[in-house]
């Protein structure tokens, strides 16, 4: 089950994908269970981030007769917003083997705590595709707006958010710039810090999850 608020965000509470968001909160999580947990939870909230894509007829046969089906009508693209974004993507290419890979490169500038992008590529039918637009944080919201506005210059129509943990801060940047786009996360935390992290979020996913912790 899952609650809808503020509008366009839903709030996956199942309550495996909230046992596992404790589990990947804990400090004492290591980077080696801090990966199978994120990749577990990129599967689980693939379900919820694709509930509503459209699928068309298809005619099949099972070894015992004609059978009607459904097929995604539209092509899927998963988009990691480097370098954290990479953790979610096993999971849902578990789910969802055929799917291309967009990647978008950014790290945020430590003194304007504004991102800047050193890398984009995406496949060519990104006009075509329903986008799903994955980082395991929406903080202060700027990348995201960032990797949205990339997507749409290269021709996205249809694009979707999906993240861990977020607050109602990047909720407001994301929305505000990009009303249009869905935000789906597994918590909403009350704010940032000084330092512009969630609080109390899970630290620096990306760090976390590749063992960089300093």
């Amino acid at each position: 089950m899952s609650a809808t608020f503020p509008a366009g965000v839903t709030v996956v509470d199942h309550p495996l994908v909230q046992v596992k968001l404790t589990q990947l909160r804990d400090e004492r999580t290591g980077s080696g269970e801090f990966r199978l947990r994120l990749n577990e939870l990129s599967t689980l909230m693939v379900f919820e981030a694709t509930r509503s894509l459209a699928t068309r007829l298809e005619r099949i046969r099972t070894p015992l007769a004609g059978c009607e089906g459904r097929a995604l009508a539209r092509p899927v693209i998963v988009a990691p917003i480097l370098r954290a974004g990479l953790g979610l993507i096993e999971g849902m290419l578990d789910l969802l083997p055929d799917v291309s890979v967009a990647h978008i490169g950014m790290f945020r500038n430590e003194e304007t705590r504004r991102p800047e992008t050193y890398y984009f590529k995406a496949p060519a039918h990104l006009p075509e595709a329903d986008v799903l637009l994955v980082d395991p944080m929406l903080a202060t919201g700027f990348s995201a707006t960032g990797a949205v506005a990339q997507l749409k210059e290269a021709g996205a129509v249809s694009v979707r958010f999906v993240c861990l943990v977020t607050c109602p801060e990047g909720i407001a940047q994301l929305r505000g710039a990009h009303p249009d786009v869905e935000i789906f996360t597994a918590a909403i935390d009350p704010g940032l810090d000084d330092r512009a992290y969630i609080v109390p979020g899970v630290g620096d996913a990306g760090d976390r999850y590749f063992g960089t912790v300093g």
